[in-house]
């Protein structure tokens, strides 16, 4: 991974009347780095890539792509992005090739330019077969590969994503990932699968010398867990930033796994003891927040306890903290 930052964002301040949507975000992504920024609805997720695109100009602070100040350089910096919003924006009357066609044009690619591109970059995503199916026509999985593939035609150095996976189906969101891990590659090596094999500058503006940075939104902690770095976002700052392992790390020894039922009275029993901070569902099971140093006593203890009441306890361990445990406790120390 290089040390080049290739997004540089400091002290991000951004102002809707009282609303402060960004409030003091700043940032900072590597060249082969992705990196997660992780919130709620309302967070200010979407203002802070819009800020760093140029969409929106910050009230206060400095934003950087490729050393190309935002501000005072705009096309420069918006010529080294590849940018997919949240909504499906391309137009749907048009091909899968005349959408890729348009904004390769518009970013001053000629013909004898975009064309093999396209087509280079259609095979990447695994649309090559659909190039000239309408866009409107394409599933929800599709529309956002198409979204990538238009992003990446001019071979930016960043990518901005904007919650890209939301509302497909758990294979396509699988698919999306194994593709930003291959563009994020470098270097790209000669055993990699095809079509990045047999195109070695997918990602990259330079001829392949530099890998991309990839700043990616998500609500989906699975998604978080892939990413190097992540940012949890709340009422419009970052309220903890880190690697995954560094950031379930807060948690050491301070979840514990309950299974059993009624889960219920499961659920009510265990929030009764004091030393529980918190209770989650987790599909067929609890999730226990507790006390620092307290995990051993309360999962001694609470089995008699429900048995008592007449519940069954199926097992009941210590386990290591998934990035679920980290957001909810996270933001609950924000609000209060």
């Amino acid at each position: 991974m290089d040390d080049i930052n290739l997004i540089e964002a400091k002290n991000l301040y951004r102002h809707f009347g009282a609303t402060r949507a960004v409030d003091g975000v700043s940032i900072s992504v590597k060249a082969g780095e992705i990196y997660g920024l992780v919130g709620s609805d309302g967070a200010g997720k979407t203002t802070t890539m819009r800020l760093i695109v140029g969409a929106l100009l910050p009230n206060s602070g400095e934003i950087t792509v490729c050393g190309y100040d935002v501000r005072k350089h705009t096309e420069d910096a918006r010529s080294q992005l590849g940018y997919l919003s949240q909504r499906f924006s391309l137009y749907e009357d048009l091909t899968v090739l005349e959408n890729i066609r348009f904004f390769a044009e518009v970013r001053g690619l000629k013909s004898n330019e975009w064309y093999p591109r396209s087509m280079e970059i259609l095979e990447f995503v695994g649309l090559a077969n659909f190039a000239t199916r309408r866009a409107g026509q394409l599933s929800g999985g599709m529309k956002q590969k198409l979204g990538l593939a238009s992003a990446l035609v001019t071979r930016p150095r960043v990518l901005l994503l904007d919650e890209p996976t939301t509302g497909v189906d758990p294979v396509t969101r699988q698919d999306f990932w194994q593709l930003l891990i291959q563009i994020t590659s470098t270097p790209l090596a000669p055993n990699l699968p095809s079509p990045l094999h047999s195109s070695p500058n997918i990602g990259s503006g330079d001829g392949g010398e530099g890998a991309v940075a990839v700043l990616i939104s998500t609500p989906y902690m699975d998604e978080a867990a892939r990413c190097n770095r992540v940012g949890f976002m709340r009422h419009g700052k970052i309220i903890a930033e880190g690697t995954p392992s560094q950031l379930r790390s807060r948690l050491t020894d301070r979840v514990i796994e309950l299974r059993g039922s009624p889960l219920k009275l499961l659920r009510r029993i265990a929030q009764e003891d004091l030393d529980v901070e918190d209770v989650r569902a987790f599909g067929d099971r609890l999730h226990l927040r507790v006390r620092e140093g307290k995990a051993d006593l309360v999962a001694s203890r609470l089995p008699s306890a429900i048995r008592s009441e007449g519940g069954n306890v199926d097992g009941i361990r210590v386990i290591p903290a998934v990035l679920e445990d980290v957001f909810i406790e996270l933001s609950e120390q924000s609000y209060e």
